[in-house]
């Protein structure tokens, strides 16, 4: 496999990502552009939707529209959520009380990924990250 260890990126990383960058650290961004394939989790397409229809947060497009231009641009892949996922997620230990995070989290448990996130929570459920 070329390059680094794979990646799956948490939603606030998509998003910073897509927007250059910026809010991301140096070993962050270079971790994404070394990795073999970089990820995101098909919940991270709900979570965009639910805070674009609150007005929580403004794109330049509709959600499906910048989805699909953000993942042609990166070369990012969806990572489907899989029963076995769903289930994980159910499991956690009550650490994290938003329920996309914990499925990003079971994502990363399940595939052994680490996960591209400033999210300190995620340390406490035993997986890599990269902040």
């Amino acid at each position: 496999m070329a390059g680094e260890q794979s990646v799956i990126l948490d939603t606030c990383a998509l998003l910073w990502l897509a927007q250059g960058g910026g809010q991301l650290s140096q070993a962050a961004l270079q971790r994404i552009a070394a990795a073999a394939v970089v990820y995101v989790s098909a919940i991270s397409g709900f979570e965009i939707g639910i805070k674009v229809r609150k007005n929580k947060l403004k794109l330049p497009a509709e959600p499906a529209e910048w989805f699909a231009v953000v993942l042609e641009h990166h070369d990012i892949e969806v990572l489907p959520l899989t029963l076995e996922i769903c289930l994980r997620s159910t499991a956690l230990p009550a650490i994290h009380a938003d329920p996309c995070d914990q499925m990003i989290i079971a994502t990363a448990q399940s595939l052994h990924l680490p996960v591209v996130t400033t999210d300190p929570i995620f340390l406490q459920y035993e997986i890599d990250i990269i902040s």
